[in-house]
């Protein structure tokens, strides 16, 4: 993972509205750390390559990612930007999070974290995960994420009643189709190129047409209800610390120095 920014010398402050803050460069080490806490099995997966001969020092190291399994090995998350990720619109995948219903079983669903995503609404989706007793399978429908975003203050769309954006129109998520490069899913329907199987996705973009500050997709199976906590916590009024401000968002953010 990334070396942690040295803050010491920069002011901090409390920022709002959390999805238009940033990461602050935290994003790996936040959700890394509340993972390790929770009793998250870490490993360092290294893909490098060795010359004959050559001395385990000289090892080129071209990849390397880190792996959480939580105790329960339904779940897991890897922070996989080094890793040539695949693109949420313009951002490289960051984080991974699946679930499955066994040890033994395959995935059953993803969820995408691109770099500069809110680590709180990651860390807060991972609480509600690690607290549910079945983290594969989902209970509720779309109607939960829906009123989370309205919660935060968010409007709806009145073309598409699945889709909702901030005040500003700087950030949305909608539940539509995914794109079929790199979204897994355990829905048998997803291999059907003629199923519409739909999921969430999320995104902000503080200036229109200057890029993504973050993105987020959960394929098809992922639970309503977890994709709610994420949304719930996207969208909180309540401020967050930063060290470093996304400059796309500058203008768009209610700043206050920390006493």
């Amino acid at each position: 993972m990334p070396p942690s920014p040295d803050f010491s010398s920069l002011p901090a402050y409390w920022v709002t509205p959390r999805h238009l803050a940033g990461d602050d460069g935290l994003l790996a080490d936040q959700v890394g750390s509340h993972l390790t806490a929770a009793g998250w099995t870490s490993l360092t997966l290294v893909r490098g390559r060795r010359e004959p001969d050559e001395s385990d020092d000289a090892r080129q190291v071209l990849r390397s990612t880190v792996l959480y399994v939580a105790p329960d090995a339904l779940s897991w998350a890897q922070w996989v930007l080094a890793d040539e990720p695949i693109l949420l619109g313009d951002q490289p995948v960051a984080w991974t999070v699946s679930a499955r219903a066994t040890p033994d079983s395959l995935p059953q669903w993803n969820a995408y974290f691109s770099a500069g995503t809110p680590p709180e609404a990651v860390t807060d989706f991972l609480l509600a995960l690690e607290d549910r007793p079945d983290p594969a399978h989902g209970y509720t429908g779309p109607q939960a994420v829906l009123d989370a975003l309205a919660g935060g203050g968010w409007v709806c769309d009145i073309d598409t009643p699945t889709a909702m954006s901030d005040p500003r129109l700087a950030a949305g998520m909608v539940l539509t189709t995914l794109p079929d490069d790199g979204i897994q899913d355990g829905e048998p329907l997803v291999l059907d190129p003629e199923a519409e199987v739909a999921g969430w996705q999320a995104w902000c973009e503080p200036r229109m047409g200057a890029g993504l500050l973050w993105a987020a997709m959960f394929s098809a199976s992922t639970p309503h209800d977890l994709v709610a906590v994420f949304a719930a916590s996207l969208t909180s009024r309540a401020p967050v610390l930063r060290h470093t401000l996304p400059q796309n968002s500058e203008g768009q953010l209610t700043v206050q120095p920390t006493i």
